[in-house]
């Protein structure tokens, strides 16, 4: 009778070990596809900085300070790979000179009546609000992986197997290259 009651303890351990495993694994997964949608998201604002910078050189090419400056911002930025607080960093730093060069096309009638500039502007912030829908996605994901990895009996297992809190992904919204479209009286 009592190698019963151990036998179905252990099975229970056993269970219980399991569905706490798949549990974390199924978080974990929903990191890590919160992180590769803000990947995405922030390559294509990678890819757009250039078009933008080129459009506005034609109309400001006394700007070339600034132009640099961005050049090695979204250098560093793609360089920072999934390291996520080193991303957030280069990101939040990319976005200062951005919103600068964003800021430049108001002196500049003929650049902001420029349907080429009001396009790249559209998909701009297009894809900034990408990315903060990815962002929220992420970190609350995050935040349910950091809870069940600090939560008992989950910390029990999670530690010893390899799973670990991860940062979120912040960006300094102050800071962050928000584009304003006036579309004039366009109607």
């Amino acid at each position: 009778m009592l190698i019963y009651a151990v036998l179905g303890l252990l099975a229970i351990f056993v269970i219980g070990g399991v569905l706490i495993y798949n549990n974390l694994v199924k978080k974990s997964q929903m990191a890590d596809n919160g992180w590769s949608d803000i990947d995405v998201q922030l390559k294509r604002r990678a890819n757009l900085i250039p078009q933008l910078v080129s459009t506005v050189e034609g109309y400001a090419s006394h700007e070339q300070k600034l132009f640099a400056e961005i050049a090695t911002r979204r250098a560093e930025a793609m360089a920072a790979g999934d390291d996520v607080s080193g991303r957030s960093a280069a990101e939040t730093a990319l976005s200062q000179p951005v919103s600068r060069l964003v800021a430049v096309a108001e002196d500049y009638p003929e650049l902001k009546a420029s349907e080429n500039f009001l396009e790249l502007q559209r998909e701009l912030s297009d894809t900034e609000d990408k990315i903060e829908m990815a962002r929220r996605f992420y970190n609350g994901a995050v935040r349910e992986l950091n809870t069940s990895v600090q939560s008992f009996p989950a910390m029990l297992i999670a530690g010893p197997i390899g799973f670990r809190q991860r940062d979120y992904f912040e960006v300094d919204m102050a800071d962050r290259a928000v584009p304003q479209i006036d579309m004039g009286d366009q109607a």
